[in-house]
């Protein structure tokens, strides 16, 4: 799995390219991220289609600025078609054969559907649902896909970041990690914790939200949207290769809290003077609350997870979006942390249980290094481990997209994915959305 920060993928133009890309109705900024690099396997014509506004505008911008960009410039040829039927249109003409969405997530399923029963390919942001409304849909589009030899897909950006790679490559390593811990509600075997940010930098420049960003029955609550990542990988890091059911997941808790922002908060995120309408069902003296946050507890395969997200409006001077997660063995602790004693840069910790370092020193310096070379370790002042990973390899979330998109391409062109993917996939949104009617009980 190449951890390099690649902005152009090498370009081999000796066949036509196989995908050309239709993106719908880009309301979000990750629609743009895919379009950092280009691909010999994409044509380099990318058709938009899209109501006028400014979310159309900003997306046709970013990429503009691709073009644009002094180093390692893309050449990408955008053809924009506006109209409030947009989906209409593009099924009506379907120049190309895999639809992009990013947008609002109460209607993406929809779009999904659509595409999936004209014959087009799904290439989509997560989270691909926000309810079990959207879930039962979901399934039946993954059914649909399967009989029409479709590829329907998401964006698990986080599976490329280095320190998730090398913890789930630890804990594979048994004289190391020993066995996975089952753990329990109050000391899970897994925990993930996800903070993030209404205000931000992307590309360099003030992130500008959407004001429905902003209403959790468009892009839904916290409980639903990033934590689908994080259920995703402990999926794909405690069962690497383990096709899942539905029935391997019991969920035992889950809750919902608001993040609160007033009106001058709200201007500077969104560029927009006031509330508008649609959100005054949750503004209380001016200011208004967003469930954007969300906990769950749930075993996996009889395994104690925990995955928490919270939104915060912006981060303190210097500090970022941060992650944390631990794996708990029977041999060690493998935890990721991305606070301001690491220098807000994620890095992978390991607390050994039962001394076996030299099974450790092996593992870094010898048996990883064909894949990872110039990882190394050293002891901290706890006398734990620190994993050493060089610059390269901590190549950003917006390269991330370039890289999920290669395994995107890798599918397509192969015709098949592994088994364990589709049925991963529905697992997951099924815990999410399990998560948010198990908060909504109280």
């Amino acid at each position: 799995m190449s951890c390099e920060n690649k902005e152009t993928v090498s370009q081999d133009h000796s066949s036509a390219p196989a995908i050309t890309i239709m993106t719908l109705d880009p309301g979000h900024f990750h629609a743009g991220l895919i379009h950092k690099s280009m691909y010999p396997q994409v044509d380099s014509t990318v058709y938009v289609f899209a109501p006028q506004g400014p979310e159309l505008k900003d997306h046709l911008s970013r990429l503009a600025g691709y073009n644009e960009r002094e180093e390692n410039p893309t050449a990408w040829n955008l053809q924009v078609e506006t109209s409030p039927d947009y989906l209409e249109e593009m099924i009506a003409s379907k120049p190309g054969n895999v639809m992009m969405v990013a947008g609002k997530n109460d209607r993406k399923i929809d779009y999904i559907s659509a595409a999936i029963s004209n014959g087009i390919n799904v290439y989509a942001d997560k989270p691909l649902v926000i309810n079990k409304e959207g879930f039962n849909k979901l399934v039946n589009a993954f059914d649909e896909a399967a009989e029409k030899d479709l590829l329907l897909y998401d964006i698990m950006t986080e599976r490329f970041e280095i320190t998730t790679i090398l913890q789930r490559e630890l804990s594979l390593v048994a004289d190391v990690f020993g066995t996975l811990e089952k753990g329990t509600p109050d000391n899970p075997a897994i925990t993930k914790e996800s903070v993030h940010h209404f205000f931000k930098y992307v590309s360099g420049k003030p992130l500008v939200r959407p004001d429905w960003f902003f209403d959790t029955d468009i892009e839904g609550t916290g409980i639903v949207d990033v934590t689908t990542h994080l259920v995703d990988l402990i999926q794909w890091e405690a069962f690497p290769g383990v096709t899942l059911d539905t029935s391997d997941v019991e969920m035992l808790k889950a809750k919902l809290w608001a993040t609160e922002m007033d009106l001058d908060q709200f201007k500077l995120v969104t560029g927009k003077a006031e509330f508008p309408d649609f959100l005054q069902k949750n503004v209380t003296n001016n200011t208004l609350s967003v469930n954007s946050n969300g906990e769950m507890n749930y075993t996996l395969k009889g395994v104690h997870s925990k995955v928490s997200v919270i939104w915060n409006f912006q981060a303190p001077e210097g500090a970022a979006d941060t992650h944390y997660s631990m794996m708990r063995g029977t041999k060690a602790n493998l935890i990721i942390q991305q606070g301001e004693a690491e220098g807000y840069v994620a890095t992978l910790y390991v607390e050994l249980l039962e001394g076996q370092d030299e099974a450790l020193v092996s593992t870094i310096k010898t048996e990883l290094q064909d894949r990872f070379p110039g990882l190394d370790l050293e002891k901290t002042s706890e006398g734990n481990y620190k994993i050493l990973i060089p610059e390269k390899y901590h190549n950003g979330h917006e390269a991330h997209f370039a890289q999920v998109t290669e395994k995107y391409l890798e599918y397509f062109t192969q015709g098949n994915m592994p088994a364990w993917e589709v049925p991963n996939m529905i697992v997951k949104y099924y815990t999410t959305t399990e998560a948010l009617e198990k908060a909504q009980e109280k």
